[in-house]
């Protein structure tokens, strides 16, 4: 009897939970096992033997992989997100795109909250302050922040997330406002939440979260004009896309003091440079995109990224599939 040639497939990062083993009892499987994401050579060379590819959102998957790559029938997505992926390109060569949506919603507006929190009560300068031996005494004046609740919070694409950390803000008394592509009637009578134009939005919120896609349409959706008409002293969260913003005008006004402060999990590039200004500004809250990162979240997103790819090798639509168009 003929052996059965299993597909092979190449995953450019471990992963958490038991996702990979079920993977490897189906597939020829190759791991990256660096903790830094294979070189641009070696993901091309990966590529051209592999019928199948698990991505993060470091692996650019472009025209020219798609060329080195003749075998290749899918590609899966371990996020939410795919602007490292060429859908287009991948659609024209019939080539399913999965990604990982819904899963990390509530844990990435836990996130989102958590930085609004630090930010407003300078949680990090003062875990600093202690670790550095300044605290001498009680003082009316010490770490002065910004109260949560009664504040107005803008919140910048009202999808899944941008929903989940308006729920969370009903809980803390806030008024919320909000821009998007569409009216949400119906969140709006279940949260409170009120619909405005851009510009409302920046001069009357006290801190601004971001939670649209990195499009052609929202790269430095905030860029210097947006920054000068937010309220002074106002403060920024991303746990978007780092290109949502302009980081050199974010910089500027967060120098010169129009910015109270901007917590950031994104930023542009990825990591962030050792010698970034953003590094040394006291009013700057830094985490390294781990928004969606608990356990039981990453487990299920690589889990539902193994699904994707299983079902796209087997001639059969992905459960959460980029490209739907490819099977009618």
């Amino acid at each position: 009897m003929a052996r059965t040639v299993r597909p092979r497939v190449f995953v450019t990062r471990q992963l958490p939970g038991e996702a990979l083993g079920r993977l490897g009892r189906h597939v020829d499987l190759r791991v990256w096992d660096d903790e830094l994401p294979p070189s641009r050579d070696t993901l091309l060379a990966e590529a051209a033997n592999a019928e199948g590819l698990v991505t993060l959102l470091t692996d650019r998957v472009d025209a020219p992989l798609l060329a080195a790559a003749p075998g290749l029938r899918a590609v899966s997505n371990v996020a939410v997100g795919y602007d490292n992926i060429d859908v287009p390109a991948c659609t024209t060569r019939r080539i399913p795109v999965g990604n990982t949506p819904g899963v990390l919603t509530d844990t990435t507006a836990d996130f989102a909250f958590a930085l609004l929190m630090g930010l407003a009560r300078r949680v990090a300068e003062a875990d600093a302050y202690v670790r550095a031996g300044k605290w001498r005494t009680w003082s009316p004046t010490l770490l002065l922040g910004t109260d949560i609740h009664g504040a107005t919070l803008g919140i910048v694409g009202l999808g899944a997330i941008g929903a989940a950390v308006a729920r969370r803000a009903r809980g803390f008394g806030m008024r919320v406002l909000y821009v998007g592509r569409k009216a949400r009637p119906e969140l709006e009578a279940e949260l409170g939440v009120r619909r405005v134009d851009k510009a409302a939005l920046l001069a009357e919120s006290d801190i601004v979260s971001l939670h649209v896609p990195l499009s052609s349409e929202t790269r430095h959706w905030l860029g210097n004009e947006e920054l000068a008409r937010m309220k002074p002293g106002a403060l920024l969260v991303n746990t978007a896309r780092g290109g949502v913003v302009d980081q050199a005008a974010l910089i500027e006004a967060l120098r010169d003091g129009r910015l109270g402060g901007a917590a950031l999990d994104v930023m542009d590039p990825e990591p962030l440079p050792t010698d970034s200004p953003l590094m040394t500004l006291p009013n700057v809250l830094l985490a390294p995109h781990i928004a969606s990162a608990s356990h039981a979240t990453r487990g299920r997103m690589a889990s539902m990224a193994v699904d994707n790819l299983l079902a796209a090798l087997d001639g059969r639509r992905p459960p959460h599939c980029v490209n739907p168009e490819l099977f009618p």
